[in-house]
């Protein structure tokens, strides 16, 4: 059975969009193959890390990646599904051959202030956020 493509796209490519990435591929990997990429790729979320490593995911090694280049290279997926905010969402490039794009507006972890320990905890409420968000999107395509 061929898996449904799926690529997430935030602004930096450093902590919603990885976070979507790991856990639609952890969680439905047998159903989806999903990618993630940055409108202004920057580096990866070091708190994103830690969220996703609590529920038993490593994302240590992921590069950040321009979805600039994953358009020029022609990439195709049947889903395109923003994780920031509505203005940035606006700015993704229109895949050749995409069935949908969605948005999905989730804070980004980047802005959070606080201790270490008040970023984490507030990240993982999005990490949280992101999977319930997925778990009824799946649902909603497969009942």
């Amino acid at each position: 059975m061929d898996r449904t493509k799926v690529l997430f796209v935030c602004i930096h490519n450093s902590a919603r969009s990885q976070m979507a990435e790991a856990l639609v591929n952890n969680l439905y990997g047998d159903q989806f193959q999903a990618e993630s990429a940055g409108l202004e790729p920057g580096r990866l979320n070091p708190v994103a890390v830690a969220a996703m490593k609590d529920m038993g995911i490593d994302i240590s090694n992921k590069l950040t990646r321009d979805v600039f280049d994953l358009y020029k290279a022609g990439r195709m997926y049947t889903y395109v599904i923003t994780v920031c905010d509505e203005a940035s969402g606006e700015r993704c490039p229109l895949f050749a051959g995409v069935t949908k794009t969605l948005h999905w507006s989730f804070e980004d972890p980047a802005s959070f202030q606080g201790s270490e320990e008040e970023k984490l905890r507030h990240t993982i409420q999005v990490r949280d956020q992101i999977k319930a968000k997925l778990q009824a999107w799946v649902h909603e395509l497969h009942p």
